[in-house]
């Protein structure tokens, strides 16, 4: 732990405080270091609050594939059945052609077209194309203040914007984990929130994980900055955003949690679905979701996000060892505030990383990448 503790104390130049974890096997490592705020007045711990990001999206995943071994859907259905605003969708002709010049979709919007990001909504690596703009406006940017609108006013907005690519043909991130979290709703007949707080935070005993921060565990919670020319600038308090329920529970960045919670889901995809002795996904939807579905066409074309990784379902599948970190299987993503959260199947090691600061750019931070050695020694 003393190393681990060291390798963090060596960034705190640029951030206030910092957790990391590396399990291998039970063997569990943890540090924490530095501050919850940049005025040093609250000490980071191991159980402290962190707004997780885009680490919601392999939890939305999992959540997708709990209806699917339920039964009440399947990977081939038609999304339509449940989204009827996207019955009908339309595709720009050319992905940098304007937005009204648009053509039918080919086939269906599948469940699987959303667990791949595959659907033909989401953010490409050129953010100026008229149907991302678009996209954007309609919808706001992801990392931009909490969307007021209802995921039934969300879901009829994004149904006025044409799609980028034909169902299935190119990998777009984000928008896809945002519309699961739709699916889970109208499928489950009860709000995200709810049915991922019964179906898995409770099951994989995440009691600190969730859409909203209770009064209870807001000194637990940490401050969110965001770096500029002067340093670091306050974007979000512990009384801010994540104090209460939001309109919009976004599935594809909404959630807080803690390294510990974190811990618990990637055991429970090590333990291929089960968790305290209870099965609650099967096997084979694991091995789908930790799995790479793209074409080396796709990924390449992905490269600004994936850097040439693979996509499961709700986070990445690493393919050549071109890093010292990476590991063919190894799947997890990493949170646009600061996150990270891997599993190498093949050796169970989990390593979960949690700042506080955003990243400027989908360029993993120095810190990550000596993390991620780190954990891979």
């Amino acid at each position: 732990m003393a190393a681990l503790s060291k390798l963090l104390s060596r960034h705190l130049g640029d951030l206030p405080g910092a957790v990391a974890l590396v399990a291998r096997g039970e063997q569990v490592e943890a540090a924490a270091a530095g501050s919850a705020d940049a005025e040093g007045t609250v000490p980071m711990a191991r159980d402290s609050l962190f707004r997780v990001a885009s680490l919601t999206k392999p939890i939305t995943a999992a959540a997708v594939l709990l209806l699917v071994d339920d039964g009440e859907l399947a990977l081939d259905d038609p999304i339509a059945r449940w989204l009827p605003e996207l019955a009908s969708p339309v595709v720009v002709r050319t992905p940098d052609g304007p937005i009204d010049d648009v053509v039918p979709a080919a086939r269906p919007i599948t469940v699987a077209d959303l667990l791949t990001f595959r659907c033909g909504y989401g953010l490409a690596g050129d953010m100026t194309l008229p149907a991302v703009d678009l996209l954007l406006q309609v919808l706001g940017h992801p990392a931009a203040s909490p969307r007021a609108l209802s995921p039934d006013e969300w879901l009829a907005a994004l149904a006025q914007v044409p799609m980028l690519s034909q169902p299935g043909q190119a990998w777009l991130y984000d928008t896809g984990s945002d519309l699961q979290g739709v699916l889970i709703a109208r499928v489950a007949g009860r709000p995200l929130p709810e049915f991922l707080a019964e179906r898995l935070f409770e099951p994989l005993g995440m009691a600190d994980t969730g859409f909203a921060v209770p009064t209870a565990a807001l000194g637990r919670f940490t401050s969110a900055y965001r770096r500029g020319e002067d340093g670091l600038r306050l974007i979000d308090s512990p009384e801010g955003r994540w104090s209460a329920p939001p309109s919009f529970p976004s599935g594809a960045a909404g959630l807080v949690s803690t390294a510990d919670d974190l811990l618990a889901f990637a055991r429970f995809l090590r333990d291929e679905g089960t968790a305290g002795g209870h099965r609650l996904l099967t096997p084979e939807s694991v091995h789908r979701m930790t799995t790479d579905h793209l074409t080396p066409a796709q990924r390449a074309a992905a490269r600004p996000f994936l850097h040439g990784q693979g996509w499961g379902y709700g986070g990445s599948v690493d393919v050549d060892a071109k890093e010292p970190w990476e590991i063919p299987g190894r799947y997890g993503w990493v949170g646009g505030a600061g996150t990270a959260l891997h599993l190498v199947p093949a050796t169970g090691t989990v390593s979960v990383l949690l700042t506080q600061v955003e990243l400027t750019s989908p360029e993993p931070t120095p810190l990550m990448k000596e993390f991620w050695t780190y954990a891979a020694s």
